[in-house]
Formats: C-alpha cells, structure tokens, sequence
C-alpha cells in the first residue's frame, strides 16, 4: 500500500499537485474552538485539516528556577494518543514526542508570549504553568497545530488569586502575556518544498524544517528527519513563513481578542 502511494504522490508532485489537490504553498483548512476543558484554566482544539490537537493549561503554584528567582515558569509535554494514529502505543514518551514538546516549548520561550515576571508571588513561590498537548487525530504537520493550540490556550488562559497562603480558584485573572507566536512547517521531497504536510507527504519526506516567528522576527527553526535544506531553500520558507503567520494570528486574534 505505501508502495501505490509514494507513486501516486510523486504523480502529482510533477504536476504541481499534491494528495489533496493544495498547491504547494497552502494550508489545509484551519479551525480553533476555545474552553473545551472546563478544570483547566485555559484550553483549544485546533484542527488543521484531519490533524486534531487539544492543548489544556494548568497553573499551579511552584518553586522558581534556580537561575529565575523572580520568574515564574513553564512545562510543556506532548501525548500522542493510540486511538490518534496506529503507530501510537502507551508507555514513555517516544523520540517524536519529546521533539513536538520541544518545538512548541522553544517557540513560546523564545517569543516570550508569557510574561514570566508578573507570575512571581512571592520569595520561593511563583505560578508554574503546564502547557499539555493531546494528539487526537494525526494526518501530518502536528507542530503547527500543537504551536497554534498552546499559543491559544495560554492567552485564554486564567489564573487564580492567592492569598493568606491559599489558591483561590474562584477570583482568576487573565495570564499575562506580551507577545503571540506560530509556525510553520515544511516538508522537502526532491525538489518539492510543501507547506502544512499531510501524514501520507511526511512519509514521503526526505526533510522537514518548522519555522517560529512573531511580527518582526525569527524567533525559532527545528529541522528533522536525514535530508536537508539549501539556504536558497530556508530563504524562501521564511519568507513564506512570515506572509503565511499573518492568517494564522488572525485567527488567534479573532478567537481570543489577543
């Protein structure tokens, strides 16, 4: 079955096509729905064509960072669901999880879309958020639908008022942030550079390469996989990168007022 499909796709690589009939330089459709987990004090789903990820956002207290006594911090993890994909299985975070976590980890951090320093309490005591990722459904280009759903869920998200010792649940405030981030991804196959892979086209790929950015600049870029890219190659992704990023904040701006 792979063997029918690569063929097909090489097809329509040389006619300018691709599985779904996207020109090379397309999103699938994009949707972002807010709140679906009530306990969690930010959460979004965001589907990028059949690819579906759910991002909730917990805060609760903890301990600063040795080296950010004053910061409040983050965590950020990736769960690839079974029932999201055959290759899936229970058990320890696998290589391509750790990766995802990272990836959207490294975008947030680097962008500065939490305000660490409003989240410090007191000496010792600082608000930690858990960014937590589920892969509901994987057809492909998981990072920008992780990315897209942590960002929204962060500026949705609300947290608690404490006071006399005690996390008060009931008064929430918005998390402070400051900037917004996204990415995009791109998968290369010969001469072939794709935006948004689908599952079927990253099989195929010989390289891949996500690319983070705010308004103004690059704020992070992870490749994988064996291929590579030529610096012709990454200077027309990035200026894809950041025509592209101006539909997928609106979208963040349009769902979140942010």
């Amino acid at each position: 079955m792979q063997l029918i499909t690569n063929k097909f796709l090489k097809e329509r690589f040389a006619l300018g096509k691709r599985d779904d009939d996207r020109d090379p330089m397309t999103y699938r459709d994009i949707k972002l729905t807010l709140n679906e987990i009530p306990n969690a004090e930010g959460s979004a789903i965001v589907e990028i064509g059949n690819t579906k990820v759910l991002t909730g956002v917990k805060v609760d207290l903890s301990e600063p960072m040795s080296d950010t006594p004053n910061d409040g911090n983050m965590t950020t993890s990736a769960e690839l669901l079974p029932m999201a994909d055959d290759n899936y299985d229970v058990g320890p975070p696998t290589p391509f999880g750790v990766e995802l976590a990272r990836v959207v980890d490294r975008a947030i951090r680097a962008a500065g879309v939490i305000d660490t320093e409003k989240l410090f309490i007191e000496e010792g005591k600082v608000w930690g958020v858990f960014v937590d990722m589920y892969i509901l459904n994987n057809d492909g280009n998981l990072f920008d639908a992780g990315l897209l759903a942590s960002v929204a869920a962060l500026l949705s998200c609300k947290v608690p008022k404490y006071e006399n010792e005690t996390v008060i649940r009931e008064a929430m405030g918005k998390l402070p942030t400051k900037n917004i981030t996204t990415s995009c991804t791109f998968a290369k196959f010969a001469d072939n550079l794709l935006l948004d892979p689908t599952a079927n086209e990253e099989a195929l790929a010989e390289s891949r390469v996500t690319i983070g950015n705010d308004e103004e600049v690059i704020r992070s870029m992870q490749k994988g996989m064996s291929g590579s890219f030529s610096m012709k190659d990454l200077d027309q992704l990035i200026d894809v990168t950041f025509e592209k990023s101006k539909t997928l904040r609106q979208i963040l701006k349009n769902n979140t007022g942010d």
